[in-house]
């Protein structure tokens, strides 16, 4: 069974006496440890879909279903437990907390599960390892580099050992030199520690370093790169 299983998503909103539509019928699956990238130009529904995966939003129509559990039925109560515990979120402007330190950035999702104070330091000292920062763990983000900030939010979204991690555009604020030092960084994660990953971008490159490659294009997901999409006529999700 594929970690991640997209089924017949529709979502639609109004503009004006405008019908858009940025997700007609898209499904997919997604397997433990894959590498994702979906492109598509402005207002495809890119960020849609990110945000459907990351039930932060929910569809008009279809299912998601993540290890089984059908995110798309869940309570909002239920679906902010299911989140702290199974999802990682990168953003593309880091939305670091200004006042508190990378190790306490880091620390902000696992206050929301039950650790032991103990067993949040060993695990921000593991994620702020991954991403090299362990001698800015008391650095603010005003002392920090656009990288050194990014890989501190990368860190943030790995450090619950989530099933899941998301990266809206992870690249999208940086130079050259360090969008491709975080793309290295996102491949490291993805094969040493098997992260499950899907990344929207609007650069080719860094599209092209993950396993399978999409585009989304008329409210169609088109694979560009990798296996097939399952067919939307396939077997429904067990509720």
């Amino acid at each position: 069974m594929p970690l991640i299983e997209i089924r017949s998503l529709t979502k639609t909103y109004r503009k004006g006496d405008e019908t858009i539509t940025p997700l007609d019928d898209v499904s997919l699956d997604i397997e433990q440890g894959e590498f994702i990238s979906l492109m598509g130009a402005s207002g495809t529904g890119k960020s849609t879909l990110l945000n459907l995966v990351a039930s932060i939003d929910r569809p008009d129509r279809g299912r998601i279903a993540v290890d089984g559990v059908e995110i798309t039925n869940l309570s909002r109560t239920k679906l902010a437990a299911w989140r702290a515990a199974n999802l990682g979120y990168i953003f593309q402007t880091h939305n670091l907390v200004p006042v508190l330190t990378a190790y306490e950035n880091i620390e902000l999702p696992l206050l929301l599960l039950p650790m032991s104070s103990g067993e949040r330091r060993k695990r921000i000292e593991i994620a702020l390892q991954a991403v090299d920062l362990l001698d800015r763990a008391d650095h603010f983000p005003r002392q920090m580099s656009g990288g050194q900030e990014q890989r501190v939010g990368i860190a943030r979204a790995i450090v619950a050992h989530p099933k899941v991690v998301v990266a809206d555009e992870p690249t999208g604020d940086l130079d050259p030199t360090t969008s491709d030092q975080i793309l290295d960084l996102l491949k490291r994660l993805n094969e040493q520690l098997n992260v499950t990953l899907l990344m929207v971008t609007h650069d080719a490159e860094a599209a092209a370093i993950a396993d399978k490659q999409f585009r989304l294009d008329n409210g169609k997901l088109v694979q560009t790169l990798g296996s097939t999409i399952p067919s939307a006529r396939s077997e429904s999700l067990k509720t």
